[in-house]
């Protein structure tokens, strides 16, 4: 076992043994209720853990909101759905004050933002007053209306949509906002055989609304808690910033990654380890997420052609020696 910092507080093995069991359940019970692909599934349930937010850029029904549903009755959450509009208002989202008549007082009346697991649906369709609100609430995780600060529930998820083929009437998200989503990812369509059974199995109903809990909001605050605490050695931190550098130096780029990519990069590689039963972060956990938490932030230089920020991160990666 590696040793840590003087003081500095170590995940127990116990805790590294329970939150990966905790994994485990979620990520067999989710795949009760909705066809996805295991590795996929993986980075959602490492962005829960790490304290992040997802980003689904896909064509609509392959399952987005269906994935945000299992996930929060597999973990006995409250989940909320918002469908984003152009008339859609930040206070339609997180909630506004309403005059009780009776007491003679306002009272708070908390939007859906404030359940523990929230599919904002089309988000590039809410207008920038509202996206920004949003984004606030993921950022902060608190609400303020009116001078009063709100405090937002915990475990906290957001799961945001965008189609990738449809743009009419949209507002896409400035890169400073989409820089605060800790992945992005794409489900894609099912195999044919998981497709075919999935035919078979919801003919006869909802399958997530069949689910049962697996875990509880005290288990994932614990495993956050312990995913905090996995440890990230000098050379593993040393290794993300180079690879950062790598991404900024490259001529094809006209915005590489920004430092808070590589926080997120570093605490989802801490959160990867845990659920692979390990007290401390590899490079092999910063590999395996860096196309999902680096490629979004990435911006191509007008010059570039037949390049995609994927190529981007797959050659920075290969240029950039483990340390």
């Amino acid at each position: 076992m590696s040793i840590g910092a003087p003081g500095e507080r170590r995940v127990r093995p116990d805790e590294v043994e329970g939150s990966a069991a905790v994994a485990r359940r979620i990520a067999a019970n989710v795949q009760r209720g909705v066809e996805v692909a295991d590795d996929l599934l993986e980075h959602a349930i490492v962005a829960l853990f790490a304290e992040g937010h997802i980003l689904i850029e896909d064509l609509p029904g392959v399952g987005k909101t269906t994935l945000a549903r299992a996930l929060a009755r597999s973990m006995d959450l409250a989940f909320a759905r918002i469908q984003c509009t152009a008339d859609l208002l930040p206070a339609d989202v997180v909630g506004t004050n309403v005059f009780n008549q009776r007491e003679d007082r306002f009272e708070f009346r908390p939007g859906p933002i404030f359940a523990n697991v929230v599919i904002v649906d089309e988000i590039n369709r809410a207008s920038p007053k509202t996206q920004s609100g949003l984004l606030e609430c993921m950022q902060e995780q608190r609400v303020t209306v009116d001078v009063h600060t709100h405090e937002l529930a915990r475990p906290f998820i957001v799961l945001a949509t965008q189609n990738p083929v449809e743009y009419e009437g949209t507002y896409p998200l400035p890169e400073a906002q989409v820089d605060r989503f800790t992945m992005r990812l794409s489900l894609g369509y099912p195999s044919a055989r998981g497709e075919a059974e999935m035919l078979e199995t919801h003919a006869s109903g909802d399958r997530v609304g069949e689910l049962e809990p697996v875990a509880s909001a005290a288990d994932i605050l614990v495993a956050q808690d312990a995913a905090e605490r996995v440890r990230a050695s000098e050379p593993l931190r040393s290794y993300v910033v180079a690879l950062l550098q790598r991404t900024r130096d490259d001529p094809r780029l006209e915005l590489g990654a920004s430092p808070r990519a590589g926080l997120m990069l570093l605490r989802a590689a801490k959160a990867r380890a845990l659920l692979h039963g390990r007290d401390h972060a590899l490079p092999d956990d910063v590999q395996a997420l860096a196309q999902p938490v680096l490629t979004h932030r990435l911006v191509l230089a007008p010059e570039a052609v037949e390049v995609t920020p994927a190529t981007v991160v797959v050659d920075a990666l290969a240029a950039t020696p483990a340390l």
